[in-house]
């Protein structure tokens, strides 16, 4: 029996006014591992153990509190299956796959400049 995968309500605001300010951005993106995992989940959704594998350098702790970080500030969702042992798969929203174009830029610049 597997649940099945429900639509993101996520709608993006229209910014009437755009502060100067990033310390929100950091705020969900500001671990260590964050990029890496967003950048992982971009080809699709992932389970625990693929992630794990395709980040070799983090270690579970730390990838478990990157997911759940990521999953509280709405960049990707959990889905949980009733599977013995229960199988959990990790995909970006629509939030997560909107940054894109930001790590598309920062792989630019570090192209440029180091």
């Amino acid at each position: 029996m597997t649940t099945t995968k429900k639509a993101s309500s996520y709608i993006p605001k229209t910014p009437e006014h755009i502060e100067c300010n990033i310390e929100k951005t950091l705020d969900v993106l500001g671990g260590k591992w964050a990029f890496l995992v967003i950048r992982e989940l971009f080809c699709g959704t992932l389970r625990f153990g693929e992630l794990q594998r395709k980040i070799p350098s983090i270690s579970p702790r730390a990838l478990t509190s990157t997911l759940r970080h990521l999953e509280e500030k709405g960049v990707l969702e959990r889905n949980a299956f009733p599977t013995v042992p229960v199988t959990v798969e990790y995909s970006l929203t629509p939030k997560g796959q909107d940054l894109h174009v930001i790590c598309h830029e920062m792989k630019l610049w570090a192209a440029r400049w180091t």
